[in-house]
């Protein structure tokens, strides 16, 4: 599985020795993969466990290794944001007990450090409407004063996954742009 994930990101963003990549790789067979570009990844494993929809906190993963490389590309002077219109996710399996859950979030460069957006995060799930009012009131805090929410398009798979994914200025990582 590892070998097919590696041979995908070479065919999804090409083969470049000088990108740096992050992987992670917990029990379930989930796979994340960043560079310059953006992050990647597929989730394998169950929906449910015990009621709980561990197949969706794939995003959560997700969204945690996007915020950190956006982090990590703006201290090096490479701002970055998520391309929220070519954000893709797929999901097939879900009512079999096994789901194969895959995101691609890429990124896009900007020119000024006060364009780039450090921090990601989402609100979704399965079959029902995403509650984006709570999330954005459970995000106000982390905003810097007169900043906004950058909050994509509500993107949806066939069977029934919804996502709407945020991207903000870091407090701490972006203070120079209050």
């Amino acid at each position: 599985m590892k070998q097919l994930l590696i041979l995908l990101a070479i065919s999804l963003y090409g083969c470049n020795d000088s990108v740096k990549t992050i992987s992670r790789v917990d029990k379930n067979d989930t796979t994340i993969t960043c560079d310059t570009n953006g992050c990647f990844g597929t989730y394998t494993g169950p929906e449910f466990v015990d009621r709980d929809d561990v197949a969706h906190q794939f995003s959560n993963t997700m969204s945690s290794a996007v915020g950190d490389k956006l982090k990590e590309l703006y201290t090096k002077g490479k701002y970055s944001k998520v391309n929220f219109s070519a954000i893709t996710m797929t999901t097939q399996g879900m009512g079999s007990g096994t789901v194969v859950y895959s995101l691609k979030i890429p990124f896009s460069a900007v020119t000024a450090p006060c364009e780039a957006f450090t921090s990601f995060d989402h609100v979704g799930g399965w079959n029902h409407a995403p509650a984006l009012q709570q999330r954005k009131e459970q995000l106000s805090t982390a905003l810097m004063k007169g900043d906004s929410l950058a909050i994509s398009n509500l993107k949806t798979t066939p069977e029934g996954l919804q996502e709407y994914w945020i991207q903000w200025k870091h407090k701490s990582t972006q203070a120079a742009c209050q």
